[in-house]
């Protein structure tokens, strides 16, 4: 099982050709470092395709998901600072449901 404490998602679009190496290099680039525990996730322009970038602590994984109808609801901005999922936004936006209002963001406090 891989241990995952952080899932970022990347705001800006990926080549789906990217490889683990091209992909690490975004990584870096976008957030600064390439941290232990933690899940990155990049769409492509359309939306339709999805790589992610675990670093386990001891290497890399890249897997990929592609939906053959419809499109990941991805984060309406395309550029700026990286977006942090919970565990239940994650399964909501790889489902293709909308997850902005899934998990810890669908709560109602009092003021």
């Amino acid at each position: 099982m891989i241990r995952i404490d952080e899932i970022w998602l990347a705001r800006e679009p990926l080549d789906m050709r990217a490889g683990p190496d091209t992909t690490l290099a975004r990584v870096v680039q976008r957030f600064g470092e390439a941290r232990p525990h933690c899940a990155y996730l990049f769409a492509n322009k359309r939306a339709n395709r999805m790589k992610v970038l675990v670093h386990d602590g001891f290497g890399l994984w890249l897997a990929a998901r592609r939906l053959h109808r419809g499109k990941f609801i991805w984060s309406s901005l395309r550029e700026g600072s990286a977006v942090v999922l919970d565990e239940e936004q994650f399964q909501a936006l790889v489902t293709g449901l909308p997850w902005q209002r899934a998990g810890g963001a669908a709560t109602i406090s009092v003021l």
